[in-house]
């Protein structure tokens, strides 16, 4: 599967000139129209031009290619954890975080009648955030590469038993009936996307404002390296919000550490704490300083 379903191509193309016309206004994201990034794109700015690209790679590169001024990434979601490989993709993409948005999934149960349905198609996440739901009713839950797609991919295959979990947005585009609202497993369920761009943000900008500082870092290979490191932040009183290790190479001997922190640099305690982390470390690479949103009530 290296292509949308031939309902999502139309959309897509039409998308992907106006986009191309006025690439100041457009925002690349992964997955096909009506999908919750394209709903996540607009909520974030109801002025952009939505770009839609196949892979989180290829919305990556869009912008690195001048085709998209910015992209805007799902990376977590409250009920089902991590989302992207933002770890790996972002630093690879030399790419900066440039600001964050938290949106209210709620996810539909679709298809071209009223069942009863087999098999269920969506992306891995909704899956997940639906499985309790698909289970009740003995529906096989069938993996896809993004949850529109998935609605787009039904339509296509013209089969009365398979249905779709989407946004509704995708039922009235590719012309599905909604069976079931709100099938996700838990009412507050969440997800955080960072939009990204070629330039970072001056921190000065954010000035006054409540602000996030990503990084990754690699600590030195001695007992309590770890520990030492983050010493600085609890003594300068900067709240770490988010600390996730994964591997990198096939040594298994050291982790990195992607982090988020409250607080921008030039703030002398962000500074301080930064400061003490790097004495610490093989090395720390910021990912971005951003305006910190908040998740919706």
């Amino acid at each position: 599967m290296h292509s949308y379903p031939g309902p999502a191509l139309e959309l897509v193309a039409r998308m992907g000139e106006a986009a191309t016309a006025d690439r100041t206004r457009a925002v690349a994201l992964q997955g096909a129209p009506g999908c919750n990034s394209h709903r996540a794109a607009l909520e974030y700015d109801p002025d952009c031009l939505p770009l839609p690209c196949f892979s989180f790679e290829d919305a990556l590169d869009a912008v690195k290619e001048g085709r998209a001024e910015r992209a805007i990434i799902p990376i977590e979601n409250s009920q089902h954890g991590r989302v992207a490989d933002i770890h790996f993709l972002l630093p690879e993409s030399g790419l900066s975080i440039v600001g964050e948005h938290f949106m209210s999934i709620h996810h539909a149960l679709m298809g071209l009648g009223g069942g009863p349905f087999k098999a269920a198609y969506s992306h891995p996440q909704a899956l997940g955030q639906s499985r309790h739901y698909l289970r009740e009713r003995g529906i096989v839950p069938m993996s896809y590469a993004d949850t529109a797609g998935a609605a787009a991919f039904v339509r296509e295959q013209g089969d009365s038993q398979a249905c779709a979990i989407a946004p509704k947005l995708a039922a009235e585009l590719y012309d599905l009936k909604v069976i079931d609202e709100n099938v996700e497993d838990a009412a507050d369920n969440t997800t955080r996307f960072v939009v990204l761009a070629k330039e970072p943000l001056d921190p000065f900008m954010l000035e006054g404002q409540p602000a996030m500082t990503t990084f990754i870092f690699e600590v030195r290979n001695i007992p309590a390296a770890l520990y030492k490191a983050l010493g600085g932040f609890a003594t300068n009183g900067v709240n770490m919000t988010k600390l996730e290790s994964y591997q990198t190479g096939a040594s298994f001997a050291a982790s990195t550490f992607y982090a988020d922190i409250e607080g921008a640099p030039g703030d002398p305690r962000v500074d301080l704490a930064l400061q003490e982390l790097a004495f610490h470390c093989k090395y720390v690479r910021p990912l971005g300083t951003y305006r910190q949103a908040r998740p919706r009530g």
